[in-house]
């Protein structure tokens, strides 16, 4: 499929398998392969206007068209992922050429089969954990044996001395959350790594974009086989019991393409 001198070819996924493009069309893009020794690239063309590296800087500073098209990028591979297994790209993976496109398909041929065959009957699952840091402290003063002690010895001394005390206090309960947090956190990490194939920690968002009153403590990604995701969700319903009555709450999301466990050198080549 040719394209204009205008035109680029924005890459979405690789896969094994040819999608049947019919069940595309509802997202709205109209999406081709190109072939190469056994693999697919699954592409749109663009317009230069807006994906070439000096606009695409320009519009990535326009939200409203960043949060747009990233959900249209997401539907996409979300849609094809519903067929097969997909190796998908980051939004923005754009070429100049189909035959630039070709190229990465040979030269990384063996590592994106074997990519695809490690993601075969898999599907990437996130975890975000919060801390309702408040209802912590809060247990942790009536529940923690030093802590109450360290309180009935404010209450019994004089003013300057309690003082002091208080500060000593306050600085062992923020010791003594963030522990427990790192305690849980990890304990949650661990227990659903082992029902994983992979597993990964990310950053920590703000509240900024969590938009959340509550602090993230987690944010992660599971890779899990699609026979043991029961297995997983078990060992994610007890997770949340267990840490209830601690402010701990679990925002597990998915099935997702395996954004977080492509590590490609293929995904950070632009404009090829």
């Amino acid at each position: 499929m040719e394209t204009s001198a205008k035109d680029l070819i924005y890459l979405y996924c690789i896969t094994k398998a040819k999608p049947h493009y019919a069940d595309l069309q509802k997202t709205g893009i109209k999406v081709y392969p190109i072939y190469s020794q056994g693999i697919y690239a699954i592409v749109s063309k663009v317009s230069e206007s807006k994906f070439s590296e000096d606009n695409l800087k320009k519009k990535l500073t326009d939200m409203s068209w960043v949060e747009k098209n990233v959900r249209q990028h997401e539907d996409l591979v979300e849609a094809i992922m519903e067929e097969t297994t997909v190796l998908p790209f980051k939004f923005a993976s754009v070429f100049r050429t189909e035959k630039n496109v070709e190229k990465l398909l040979k030269e990384h041929n063996a590592e994106f089969k074997k990519i695809i065959a490690d993601l075969e009957n898999t599907d990437e699952w996130g975890l975000k954990i919060y801390c309702n840091s408040e209802q912590l402290k809060a247990l942790l003063e009536e529940k923690n044996e030093l802590i109450r002690e360290k309180t009935q010895e404010i209450t019994s001394s004089g003013k300057g001395k309690a003082y002091f005390l208080k500060k000593k206090r306050d600085e062992l309960i923020r010791n003594m959350l963030n522990e427990k947090i790192s305690e849980y956190t990890q304990n949650s990490f661990e227990k659903l790594k082992k029902m994983s194939s992979r597993a990964k920690i990310n950053k920590i968002l703000p509240k900024e974009v969590t938009e959340k009153k509550e602090d993230m403590v987690l944010n992660s990604a599971f890779l899990v086989n699609k026979k043991l995701i029961i297995g997983f969700n078990h060992a994610l319903v007890n997770l949340k019991t267990k840490y209830f009555d601690k402010g701990l709450s679990f925002d597990c999301s998915g099935p997702w393409p395996p954004y977080n466990f492509c590590s490609i050198r293929g995904n950070e080549e632009k404009h090829g």
